[in-house]
């Protein structure tokens, strides 16, 4: 079976044309694409060369891992140990504590930085608690 097309040089004209807007479309669309590959190897790069080593396990050592929690009685006449301080550090000792002092018609939340596993503010002996028990995870 064969068909036998016939076409007039009119439409053979706008065959040509399509083909040509196509091809044009997606030469584009491929230097669109080369453009966008381009601009996220130089990101890649970027985030690479900045990067910090890894641990000798493959974990990125300023990751928040060592994490401990100390619940404790803040007031002698309340009980169920509501109160908290929470230590939340990396490999180098730098991180945040956070406490939380309940009361019976309030509760304080306090968040104290840390830096090579020191802080400039004064630290209570549940926050120097929890900062010594994140350490044996």
């Amino acid at each position: 079976m064969s068909i036998d097309l016939q076409l007039t040089r009119h439409e053979l004209e706008l065959v040509a044309v399509g083909a040509a807007v196509a091809a044009g479309l997606a030469l584009l669309l491929v230097l669109f694409a080369l453009a966008r590959l381009r601009a996220l190897n130089k990101r890649l790069r970027r985030l690479s060369s900045g990067a910090r080593p890894a641990a000798v396990d493959g974990t990125d050592p300023s990751a928040l891992r060592h994490v401990a929690v100390v619940r404790y009685d803040a007031f002698g006449d309340m009980g169920g140990r509501m109160s908290f301080s929470a230590a939340l550090y990396d490999d180098n000792g730098d991180g945040v504590v956070l406490s939380s002092i309940n009361g019976r018609s309030e509760t304080r939340t306090y968040a104290k930085s840390l830096a090579a596993f020191q802080s400039d503010q004064t630290l209570s002996p549940e926050e120097k608690d929890a900062i010594a028990q994140a350490g044996r995870d």
